[in-house]
């Protein structure tokens, strides 16, 4: 396969470089849509420029990808509202547990009180899953974990219970934690929605946030993912996990092109640290690099 850094240690400036560009594009999952706007802009761009130098090209493909990539570039916000409730999804497999985890811990550096309902009732191992990665903690921080779970209890149920558990104890953030897949033949579409539901019963504009963790390595299958659960549930963030280099980050191209959904997090590794904020430019120069 190309890598994205070689097509530019050509001679020159020729078709030969687009048509390796485009292969290199595609085959770092940036998809058919995002990889033809990206060479359309690039190829205008290095005529404005009247650039002759294939280096020169990188740094205006930089900026071009950037671009595409500024819309997914946003915070994720805590404190409008008390408590702020979050619905986190993903299909098993995708590091979801592990990222809540992250987050928890994340939300504990900044001092918030955060209550994890482990609506994935289905699977024991995930509350204990939860709880190993929330009390990794240094003890530096003021902020605390509080758990709301039932074993066997129904989702939906295990949700309203911690909305109104986490409104009671002033806590600051509620995560739901949801199945990846469900023993019966329930749709899980379905199944997430009621939960929705039930949030708002608990709480009137509740979920705030409704996060969908999805692995970067699966390329086109995590775009298909981003749209399937949108337009379920109008997702408002996406945590993207396991781009740790080996990844195919392009992407992220696809989604800013197709469904641009906020970046809130990428996981770049396993260890606590390693979710990070998305930085368009950072990550359009290391996608080149």
């Amino acid at each position: 396969g190309l890598s994205l850094a070689g097509v530019f240690s050509r001679a020159r400036i020729d078709d030969g470089l687009y048509e390796e560009l485009e292969e290199a594009l595609l085959m770092a999952d940036a998809g058919v849509k995002a990889t033809q706007h990206l060479l359309d802009e690039l190829k205008r761009r290095v005529r404005d420029s009247r650039t002759t130098e294939p280096q020169a090209v990188k740094a205006l493909l930089t900026d071009v990808l950037t671009e595409l990539l500024q819309p997914l570039e946003r915070g994720l916000e805590i404190g409008r509202h008390q408590p702020t409730v979050m619905m986190v999804v993903g299909v098993n497999g995708a590091g979801k547990t592990t990222s809540i985890g992250k987050l928890t811990r994340h939300l504990l550096d900044a001092d918030q009180r955060v209550l994890l309902a482990a609506a994935d009732t289905f699977r024991a191992a995930a509350r204990e899953q939860l709880a190993v990665w929330a009390h990794r903690a240094d003890g530096q921080s003021r902020g605390s974990v509080d758990f709301v779970s039932q074993q066997g209890a129904d989702p939906a149920a295990v949700s309203f219970d911690a909305v109104n558990a986490g409104k009671a104890r002033g806590v600051d953030v509620v995560i739901a934690d949801t199945a990846g897949r469900l023993p019966t033949q329930l749709h899980l579409m379905e199944e997430l929605k009621k939960i929705q539901r039930v949030i708002a019963k608990a709480q009137a504009d509740a979920p705030h946030e409704v996060l969908l963790v999805v692995d970067g390595n699966t390329g086109q299958n995590a775009l298909s993912q981003v749209k399937a659960f949108d337009d379920a549930l109008k997702l408002t963030g996406l945590v993207v996990t396991k781009l740790d280099g080996t990844a195919k980050g392009g992407v992220l191209a696809a989604i800013a092109r197709e469904r641009p959904v906020p970046v809130y997090f990428i996981g770049v590794g396993e260890k606590l640290e390693d979710l990070q904020t998305f930085k368009a430019r950072e990550f359009a120069q290391a996608l080149l690099s």
